[in-house]
C-alpha cells in the first residue's frame, strides 16, 4: 500500500522527467513547468499520469522477486561459513535488485511507451508515437514484440540495472544496519 501511494504521489514528476528527457533539441518544452502546463492543456490530469497502469502493475512482481530473491541468498550466504555479514548483506542485495529489475524492466519499457505517447518532440530525434497507440498494457507488449522482437522489450536494461541492483544493495545494508542497530539498543534498555 505504501509503495502503491508513493508511487502515484510522485508519478507524475517521473512523468515529467521522461518527457523533458525525450524531447531532444530544440527544446519543446522550456522546464518542467511548461512540460506540466502543456500536457495538463492538451491530456488533463490524466496526461501526468500516462503509463501509470503498468507502472502499478510493476510494483508487485517487482516487490516480491526482491524480497524473495534477497532472502533465498542471505539464506545461502549464511551457509557459506563467510562471516562478513555487511558483505553479504550488499551481495544479496545486489543479486536480488538485479533479477528484479531484469524480471519487471519489460513493464518499465511500457510505461515509457504510454508516458512519451502523443507528446511534442523534435522529429530529428524520431517520429512521434501516437497519442493512442496503445489500447493497454498487452496490446502494446505485443506491439512492441511484433515490430521490435523480444529485445524491443529491454531496450535500456543495461543502464537500469547497473542503477538499480547497486540502489537495493545499498537499501538493503542500510536496512539491516539500521535494524541491528535498534535491536542492539533495545537489548541496552
Amino acid at each position: 500500500v505504501a509503495g502503491v501511494s508513493a508511487t502515484i504521489g510522485s508519478y507524475p514528476f517521473d512523468l515529467l522527467r521522461t518527457t523533458l528527457a525525450v524531447q531532444g533539441e530544440p527544446k519543446v518544452y522550456r522546464g518542467m513547468g511548461h512540460a506540466a502546463t502543456t500536457i495538463l492543456k492538451r491530456k488533463g490530469i490524466q496526461g501526468l499520469y500516462s503509463g501509470l497502469g503498468p507502472t502499478l502493475v510493476e510494483i508487485i512482481p517487482y516487490a516480491a522477486i526482491q524480497f524473495g530473491v534477497y532472502d533465498l541468498l542471505c539464506a545461502s550466504w549464511k551457509k557459506t561459513g563467510l562471516k562478513d555479514e555487511k558483505l553479504g548483506t550488499f551481495m544479496c542485495g545486489l543479486g536480488a535488485g538485479l533479477l528484479a529489475k531484469f524480471c519487471t524492466h519489460p513493464l518499465d519499457v511500457v510505461k515509457k511507451r504510454f508516458q512519451v505517447a502523443g507528446l511534442e518532440r523534435n522529429l530529428v530525434y524520431g517520429a512521434r508515437i501516437n497519442e493512442k497507440a496503445y489500447r493497454n498494457l498487452v496490446d502494446c507488449v505485443f506491439q512492441i514484440l511484433k515490430k521490435e522482437g523480444v529485445g524491443g522489450l529491454f531496450k535500456g536494461a543495461k543502464p537500469s540495472l547497473v542503477k538499480s541492483a547497486p540502489a537495493a544493495a545499498i537499501t538493503f545494508l542500510v536496512y539491516e544496519s539500521l535494524m541491528k542497530a535498534a535491536s542492539a539498543k533495545q537489548g541496552d534498555e
